[in-house]
């Protein structure tokens, strides 16, 4: 096995060890309950980074780390902040339009999960993946050397028909809102570093995408150097 196989696997299990650790899981619960916005950002700049690390790994055939890392890692930091309230936000929100007969129901435990897991990824979901992708590219752009990017250029640069077609038609109703109904099924404290860790496994899918319908703006950035 490669050593980079070896240190991002390790890396994935011991995150997922500390909450399979009773003193971990404690800490993390704590942490979590104490600091949310914090914890959000953390989890999901730790954990999707070493998604989108896996999904160059896939598309290249080797490790690479992408140029402007610490930005993109940052960057998903606060896409995990935004995430922390919207939980909370659809939770909550979903639960009242139950209450008030405005959804099927009666707020059951697996309907309020279903429910606050479609209205959250048909009306949130779409604008975080959209900055992430005008970010992401951005971020490209600027490791090519290119200084002056409006607008324009990186909406440009986006395969917008790509984008629609997989990320929004396909992974959403397949992928993301059957993962997070079991994700809102779990504890509140839980379910932010659920799907950060979803975003693990979504990466190895972007990657086998990509591969296999190629498309302008979609290919990995492959800037800076590389790591086996």
């Amino acid at each position: 096995m490669k050593s980079g196989d070896l240190l991002w696997g390790l890396a994935l299990a011991g995150s997922a060890a500390l909450l399979g650790i009773p003193a971990g899981q404690e800490a993390f619960v704590a942490f979590t309950t104490g600091h949310p916005y914090l914890a959000g950002f953390l989890k999901f700049a730790w954990l999707a980074t070493l998604g989108e690390l896996l999904a160059l790994r896939i598309g290249a055939g080797r490790w690479v780390l992408p140029g402007a890392l610490g930005a993109r890692a940052f960057i998903w930091g606060l896409l995990g902040i935004s995430i922390t309230l919207a939980f909370a936000v659809f939770t909550e929100g979903t639960r009242g339009a139950m209450q008030r007969g405005l959804l099927p129901g009666g707020a059951g435990p697996l309907g309020l999960a279903f429910f606050t897991s479609t209205l959250m990824n048909l009306t949130f979901g779409p604008v975080l993946m959209g900055t992430h992708r005008f970010t992401d590219t951005w971020l490209d752009m600027r490791c090519e050397g290119l200084t002056r990017i409006g607008v324009a250029e990186v909406a440009r640069r986006i395969d917008w028909v790509g984008f629609c077609d997989f990320v929004l038609l396909k992974t959403i109703p397949i992928f993301w809102i059957p993962a997070h109904t079991a994700v809102f099924l779990l504890p509140a404290e839980f379910r932010v570093v659920a799907a950060a860790f979803l975003s693990v496994a979504l990466g190895g899918i972007l990657a086998f995408a990509k591969k296999a319908r190629p498309g302008p703006g979609q290919a990995p950035s492959l800037a800076s150097s590389s790591q086996e």
